[in-house]
Parts: C-alpha cells; structure tokens; sequence
C-alpha cells in the first residue's frame, strides 16, 4: 500500500457532494416507487416483478462477481458470466468492480483499523453509509494488479458510467414497455430496488461486524448471521469468511442459506465456472478448535 493508504483517516473530514446529492434523490425516488405503486394507475405487477428479480440479479452481481470471484478470486468463470457479473454489479451502483475490489482487499487487509474504508469502530452509521459520503483520496488502485489484466473488469471500470444506465435505467425502461409501465419498471427496480439493496449490502459493513457468533476468529468483529445472510444472498456468514476469504463458500453446511454459493456450485456443474476453492476440514476445525480454547471452553463443544 502507498503511504496515503497508510495514513489514518484524517479528523476532519471532506463531504463527496456527488454521492451525497446521488443517494438522497435515490431514497427520495425509492419512496416516490412506494407511492407510485400506491396511487398510479399505469402501475403494474410485472413492474414489482422484475424489481425482484432484478434484486436478484445486482445481488449476484455484487456476491458472486465484485465479492467472491473479483476481490477473492475464490474460483474462476466464462467470460459471459464475467460480464453478466459486471453488468449487473454496475446497476448497482457500488462503483466499478475495480474500485469495489480494491476497497474490500483494503478492509481485509486493516479490518478494525484507521486504514479499513468502512471501520466499525469508527461507529455503525459510518461503517454503513457514512464512508460513502465522505471523500477518501487515499486508495491508489495499488492492490488490483491481477484484475487490470483483465479486459473486461477494465472496459466496466473505464465505461462504468455507461453501464449505469444501460443497466439501472434503459433495460428496466425497455423491459417496462413490453407491459406498458416504463416509468414503473425504472422507479422500482432502478431506484427502490437500488435502495433496498443498498442498505442490504452495507449491513455486512455494519451489522456483520456487531451483529452474530465468533465461532471462526475472534481477532476481527466480523460476525456470523442468518440475519444478513438472507438479506445479501447468503453474504452474513462474515467470521468465516474472514476466516477464510479463499473460500468460494461464506455458508461452509450445505443447508447454510448461501444462494450465491448454490449459484456457483451449479454453474460448475455446467462448466461455467470451474476451480472452486475451499477450506480444508482440518484447518475448519483447528480455527474453531482455536477459539474454543480462547474461551475456555472443551474441545468439541
């Protein structure tokens, strides 16, 4: 990391007017969708529809793509999944998965401390949304070195605004005139949908991190919750995964609800993706065998 990265964050922050001014008119259009659904007679059901499913859709793109193969390169994929990744990932307006990657190896690398972007000990609005708001010129792109050999991570990141709103405005609008509801499609699944999934993505920053069990590591605040795993795609079991940020799995039990880990398991199965990396049991368990001990508790309880 540059020596920027390496500072602490300075006391006296820098507000980011853009993406201030960007998520209050986004929470003001989501509750605009709500009474739109309410009152409007064009509104259709096709419309909630694909704002559930495109709900879905972002979901994995942030989970399966930025998260699990761009930050942890976790297993390998196909191009057009890759994209598909990347498309979505871009509607969900979290920055280019360059940038995203980048932040999330930062956090990894200095979770609890000055250097993490969205530190929980800085408070759980912070670590929520408010390093969204502020100005943070201290990531220098050092750490993505792998994913600029990459030419499709590259072309999002250099047209990530056109993806935008290909993604978040033009499909959902096209879509929305096949059933005659446009102005419906993009207000819900552009903007309510983009709210909801906001606050679903940055409770692991926040909840993840206050909320749940320790059974992997007690050396981070990252925790385990059914809570947020449901919520994010199975994203919530955060102390095994910072426990094991190798592994393509955050939910290690087949019946753990990891849809993005069902997801990726599948596609294997389809040749879409291949060299899924796993934790080993033995180490699993010399990581639980460790905290057990810490806590003074017998081994295998």
């Amino acid at each position: 990391m540059t020596s920027a990265q390496n500072a602490t964050r300075p006391a006296r922050r820098e507000l980011d007017l853009v993406n201030t001014i960007f998520l209050s008119v986004s929470h003001t259009l989501a509750i605009v969708a709500i009474l739109y659904m309410i009152f409007a007679d064009a509104f259709s059901w096709w419309s909630l529809g694909l704002g559930i499913v495109y709900f879905a859709l972002c979901g994995l793109g942030i989970t399966g793509g930025y998260h699990r193969l761009f930050s942890h390169p976790t297993y390998r994929a196909r191009g057009f999944l890759r994209l598909f990744y990347l498309f979505f990932g871009a509607a969900s307006i979290q920055n280019s998965a360059l940038k995203w990657s980048s932040d999330h190896r930062i956090h990894h690398g200095k979770v609890d401390q000055p250097e993490d972007p969205y530190n929980i000990n800085e408070g759980f609005w912070w670590a929520h949304v408010g390093w969204v708001l502020f100005k943070d010129d201290r990531n220098q792109l050092t750490n993505v070195k792998d994913l600029e050999r990459d030419p499709l991570v590259m072309f999002q990141h250099r047209h990530y605004l056109a993806f935008i709103v290909l993604s978040m405005a033009v499909l959902p609008f096209g879509l929305g005139l096949i059933w005659g509801d446009p102005i419906g499609a993009v207000l819900i699944a552009g903007f309510l949908r983009l709210v909801v999934q906001w606050h679903a993505t940055f409770s692991i920053n926040s909840v993840a991190h206050k909320i749940g069990t320790r059974p992997y590591s007690t050396k981070n605040s990252a925790r385990d919750s059914i809570i947020t795993a449901v919520i994010t795609l199975g994203e919530g079991y955060h102390n095994y995964h910072h426990a094991f940020q190798g592994d393509y799995r955050n939910g290690i039990r087949w019946w753990h609800f990891d849809p993005t880990k069902w997801f990726v398991w599948t596609c294997s199965k389809l040749k879409i993706t291949w060299d899924l990396k796993r934790a080993s049991a033995e180490a699993i368990e010399r990581a639980k065998a460790t905290v057990r001990a810490e806590r003074g508790l017998p081994m295998g309880s």
